[in-house]
């Protein structure tokens, strides 16, 4: 019974970072708002965390998680190799079209890291999955250099989530991917 207690308020913690974090950012969202929010003792947070850096670890693995799951069933959903590169863009135009979206977690929260912080270790775990998925689309798509072709569709996915916000432009992913399908073409003559 101890257990399953400890985890339902682990999980309020989760929830409640997960809501504040992303909506007012990690730094800015104290660490009493977010046990007031979940309703849990101080000495919960520590018990289940540790610090407030291990607390955002956790909710950028989370976030981590439900990106990969959601980009993943996108790609699934096209046949080709160019589609279903293509299709990492659809995915994060749904995402940027959300009214509740506030920008992509990993660039709030890395903006605010310290270097070699758990925080900075979990937005380079993302970004790192991120480079490696598009190189290896960019491999199955037939790019004559998937290293290269990776890297630039990565900048052009972060730029296309960074305008979505900044910009409040909800067709930056679409144009986005425009480009992306420029480049494929481009790199798989």
């Amino acid at each position: 019974m101890m257990t399953a207690t400890r985890s339902s308020a682990r999980d309020r913690l989760l929830a409640a970072a997960d809501e504040l974090f992303y909506e007012e950012g990690v730094h800015t969202v104290g660490i009493d708002r977010v046990i007031a929010h979940a309703g849990v003792a101080k000495a919960t947070l520590y018990n289940a965390f540790g610090s407030k850096d291990e607390l955002i670890r956790a909710y950028l693995n989370g976030r981590h998680a439900v990106r990969r799951d959601r980009i993943t069933a996108g790609i699934a959903r096209h046949k080709t190799p160019r589609a279903r590169l293509l299709g990492v863009f659809d995915v994060l135009a749904e995402s940027v079209a959300d009214p509740n979206y506030h920008g992509c977690a990993f660039v709030n929260a890395g903006a605010e890291a310290q270097a070699g912080s758990p925080i900075e270790e979990a937005v380079d775990e993302y970004r790192g999955w991120v480079r490696s998925l598009f190189t290896e689309l960019a491999r199955d798509a037939g790019a004559a250099r998937p290293e290269q072709l990776g890297r630039a569709l990565h900048l052009l996915y972060d730029g296309a989530a960074v305008s979505a916000r900044m910009d409040r432009d909800p067709n930056a992913a679409s144009a986005a991917r425009a480009v992306a399908a420029t480049l494929l073409d481009a790199a798989t003559r």
